[in-house]
């Protein structure tokens, strides 16, 4: 895991880490395709400490990926992946073909995944784990097809790239700025995942640490990481280092959605990241949730954090893009109902374009827009937008 990654990590990231310590409000480390529902799994629901409830069904439905009202165009590196030629075929069209052992093994192997595990919706509880091995790509993408929900069982991560992990092949002399693996993943549905026993970096559902990731067509259900800690985060996701600086992709997706289908996490209910640039687009984040209380630094007498209802985003020179995309009834203890955004160097920025973000609940450090807490000298350029 991360904390184990050796000298090359710990001096890439020595800076950032640093800054994001002496923030003053603090951070933390400082229907489309994917439409279709899921049968789902018993299990114990995700969360910490005790009893929790079961993880909430949502046969043939849930929420759908994406909102319904954005309209905004999606560039072409944005896009879906060709998978009519994939390296790996789950499934024979049987569910019961569909197992844990076959994804995690398929994943391990890189290339272009696909599932034929029947013509209705499937949910598969892994076992463990599905890692990513840097030198199975360079391109690496798993494609649902729109009816396959990876879950987690309310014990487990689902997914895990790191390029900085040598357990996962160092391929590269700059394991924190390499290009690949370029992972994709497309028309599924992440489903209780949970990374509170893994480590303590966040990343319920997916934890992507260099290379580039990008989401198309996907929802994020349930999914959770530990509940307070100033520093770490993303329920659904939480990403570090994408090469070169170049935006990690979200298009059309769905985190929450929907009463009963939102993903908890100390901060970062939906997504969580340091050091990396967005671009979400027609994407909804509703119903997530940032647990912990005091911020970062973590306030006297309290476990830290509780920001970013919905995202959270934090280090150097970042931008945070998002177009036709619908932010509400997320819920935060600390700062940023909706989005908490710290440039510790003062040089990133957030452009909102055609997009709603309302009724996101709780927080303080408003200095320029309501339910965005940020530096006061970032700039926002909203066109078209509503924030109330």
């Amino acid at each position: 895991m991360r904390r184990s990654l050796g000298l090359i990590l710990c001096l890439s990231m020595a800076t950032v880490v640093a800054a994001c310590g002496d923030d003053q409000h603090g951070g933390d480390g400082g229907t489309g395709a994917g439409g279709a529902g899921a049968t789902s799994s018993a299990g114990a629901g995700p969360g910490s400490g005790g009893s929790t409830p079961e993880l909430p069904a949502h046969e043939g439905g849930g929420p759908a990926a994406g909102n319904p009202e954005g309209s905004c165009a999606v560039p072409d590196e944005a896009q879906a992946v060709d998978t009519s030629s994939p390296k790996t075929v789950i499934g024979d069209g049987t569910p019961e073909s569909c197992t844990s052992e076959a994804v995690v093994s398929a994943v391990a192997a890189g290339g272009i995944i696909t599932f034929d595990c029947g013509p209705e919706p499937i949910t598969i509880t892994l076992e463990e784990t599905a890692k990513i091995f840097n030198d199975t790509g360079p391109e690496i993408v798993i494609d649902g097809g729109g009816l396959v929900t990876l879950s987690g069982g309310g014990k487990r991560r689902i997914l895990y790239m790191n390029t900085c992990d040598e357990a996962q092949v160092w391929t590269t002399p700059n394991c924190d700025n390499q290009d690949h693996p370029r992972l994709t993943v497309q028309n599924l549905t992440f489903f209780g995942g949970n990374s509170t026993n893994d480590d303590d970096e966040g990343g319920g559902a997916i934890f992507a640490q260099g290379g580039r990731l990008k989401v198309v067509n996907s929802r994020f259900f349930n999914n959770t990481c530990d509940p307070t800690g100033p520093d770490l985060g993303g329920a659904g996701i939480r990403a570090f280092m994408q090469y070169n600086g170049l935006p990690l992709y979200v298009v059309n997706s769905t985190f929450g959605g929907a009463e009963g289908y939102g993903n908890e996490c100390a901060n970062g209910g939906g997504i969580s990241s340091i050091g990396v640039s967005w671009t979400v687009i027609n994407s909804l984040f509703s119903h997530n949730r940032a647990l912990g209380n005091g911020g970062n630094p973590a306030m006297a007498g309290t476990p830290g954090g509780g920001s970013g209802g919905a995202i959270y985003n934090d280090g150097d020179t970042m931008t945070l893009t998002l177009c036709g995309t619908r932010i509400e009834r997320n819920e935060v203890n600390a700062h940023g109902s909706a989005i908490f955004f710290v440039s510790n160097d003062h040089s990133g920025n957030i452009v909102i374009d055609r997009s709603v973000i309302t009724n996101n609940i709780g927080g303080s450090w408003y200095p320029t827009y309501p339910q965005i807490s940020n530096h006061d000298d970032t700039p926002i350029m909203v066109t078209a937008s509503t924030i109330e």
